[in-house]
């Protein structure tokens, strides 16, 4: 879980944002099921040209990647702009409800207009979002009482 048997910058940011879709998600469904008046969505932005790529390639210390993300950058991914568009969208758009994906809905989700998006099987893994919220819980020693699960 923290990366104690050695770090990988890529699969460590996966790792993160698969658990912050499955704290979403579930973070939802409590809220839902004890009545709060509280909705909890979740957005990203595709493939939006900003300084992580560019200091993704830095850290491996590698000219040739820092040229190669940079001309690929200017291909495929949309400006920082476009890329807020999915969050702004989830935050302010009526139609936003509890349980949202939101990204943009361009070919593979890297760049578009901001919609509707299907996030991945593992996102969607209840068993491991509950798994996740307790060992959330145990790890910051903070509990919410009124979102247990009975």
């Amino acid at each position: 879980l923290n990366w104690q048997r050695g770090y990988h910058p890529v699969a460590a940011y996966s790792q993160s944002k698969l658990a912050n879709l499955l704290f979403t998600f579930e973070l939802q469904r409590r809220s839902a099921r004890a009545g709060l008046p509280l909705i909890a969505l979740a957005a990203h932005p595709g493939w939006t040209a900003t300084a992580l790529y560019r200091r993704a390639a830095q850290m491996n210390d590698s000219p040739l990647a820092d040229r190669v993300t940079l001309a690929v950058n200017a291909v495929l991914a949309q400006d920082a702009a476009h890329g807020a568009l999915p969050t702004v969208a989830a935050a302010a758009l009526p139609e936003a409800r509890g349980g949202d994906y939101w990204g943009p809905t361009g070919p593979m989700e890297l760049r578009g207009l901001p919609g509707h998006v299907r996030p991945g099987p593992n996102a969607t893994d209840v068993a491991a979002a509950r798994r996740l919220w307790a060992l959330s819980e145990q790890m910051t020693g903070v509990t919410f009482e009124h979102l247990a699960v009975s």
